[in-house]
C-alpha cells in the first residue's frame, strides 16, 4: 500500500494515533541527528560536575561521572530504538516463515509447533536472560536474547492465519489453476496475512525496548560504553535516592516511546484490517 492509499487512512485515525506518531518521527529525528549537530559526546567526564541536578546547562541533570544525562538520552535512543527494530524484524521475519511452514503441511506443523511449544514454556524474559548471559554482552547478543522468545508468538499467530486462509475459495482456485504450494503461500497466503503480524511486530517492538531495559537492570544488557535508556537506568539506581532525576527522566522516555509504538499498531490494524474499518 502506497503513502498516497495511506494518507487518506492516516488522517481519520484517532488524534492519539496521529501525535504518537508526530512523536516518534521526533524522538526519531532527535536521537540520531541531535548529537550530530550539537556535537554532544556521551562519554565525556567531568568529575566537578558529577550528580548537578537539572539546569539552563544540563537540562536533565549530570549523572554520577558529571556525564550529562540528557547527552546520553539522545545517544541511548540510537541504541533502544535499534534494538527495538532489529529484534521486530528477525522475530517477525523467523516467526512469520515457520508459521507458513508449518500451516502448509501436517508433518511440519507437528515438528514446529511442538518446538515452539518448548519455546513458549519457558517465561520470555527469563529465556533472554539466560541467552545474554551465556553468549556475553554486546549488542548483537541482546537483539538475538529478545527476538528468539518472540519467535513462537509470531509462528503461532501465522500458522492459525495460514490454516484460515488456504480453506477460503480463492487459495482452491490459485490451486485448481495449478499454482505450487510455494506460490501459495507467499503470492496469495501471506499478503492476507501482513496485516496481523504488522500490528504484531509493533508489539514486538515495543516489548523489546522493555526487555532490554530489563537485562540492563540485572547486568547482562548492553554494555555501558553504548548508552541505551536500559543502562543509564541502571546506572543511576545506586544513586535513586539522592538524584532521582538519573532513573526518572530516562524512565519516563521509555514509556512515552513504548506506549506511543502500541498506539501505531493500534492504528495500523485499523488502517490494514476490514474488519476494524474506520468510520467515514
Amino acid at each position: 500500500m502506497t503513502f498516497s492509499l495511506l494518507w487518506p487512512h492516516m488522517t481519520r485515525l484517532p488524534a492519539s494515533v496521529r501525535v504518537a506518531v508526530i512523536f516518534m518521527l521526533v524522538v526519531v529525528l532527535v536521537s540520531y541527528l541531535g548529537p550530530v549537530l550539537a556535537n554532544l559526546d556521551p562519554l565525556s567526564i567531568s568529575p566537578e560536575l558529577r550528580l548537578n541536578p537539572p539546569s539552563s546547562a544540563h537540562l536533565l541533570g549530570t549523572d554520577m561521572f558529571g556525564r550529562d544525562i540528557f547527552t546520553r538520552v539522545l545517544y541511548g535512543g540510537r541504541v533502544s530504538l535499534a534494538i527495538g527494530l532489529a529484534t521486530a524484524v528477525l522475530a517477525t521475519t523467523a516467526g512469520t516463515i515457520l508459521g507458513l511452514v508449518a500451516g502448509a503441511g501436517q508433518a511440519s506443523d507437528k515438528i514446529l509447533m511442538r518446538v515452539m511449544d518448548g519455546i513458549m514454556a519457558i517465561p520470555g524474559i527469563l529465556l533472554a536472560i539466560a541467552l545474554a548471559t551465556i553468549f556475553g554482552g554486546g549488542i548483537s547478543t541482546v537483539i538475538l536474547a529478545l527476538a528468539i522468545p518472540e519467535v513462537p508468538g509470531v509462528a503461532r499467530l501465522v500458522r492459525s492465519l495460514t490454516l484460515t486462509l488456504r480453506e477460503q475459495v480463492f487459495i482452491e482456485a490459485a490451486r485448481s489453476y495449478g499454482a505450487s504450494p510455494r506460490r501459495l503461500l507467499f503470492k496469495y497466503i501471506l499478503p492476507n496475512a501482513l496485516a496481523p503480524i504488522t500490528v504484531q511486530a509493533t508489539y514486538i517492538c515495543g516489548l523489546a525496548i522493555l526487555y532490554e531495559a530489563y537485562l540492563s537492570f540485572v547486568g547482562v544488557g548492553v554494555p555501558p560504553e553504548h548508552p541505551s535508556w536500559g543502562n543509564i537506568v541502571a546506572e543511576g539506581r545506586s544513586f535513586a535516592l539522592i538524584a532521582p532525576y538519573l532513573i526518572l527522566y530516562p524512565s519516563l522516555v521509555i514509556v512515552a516511546v513504548v506506549l506511543a509504538i502500541n498506539l501505531i499498531g493500534d492504528g495500523l490494524r485499523d488502517m490494514l484490517d476490514p474488519r476494524f474499518a474506520l468510520p467515514d
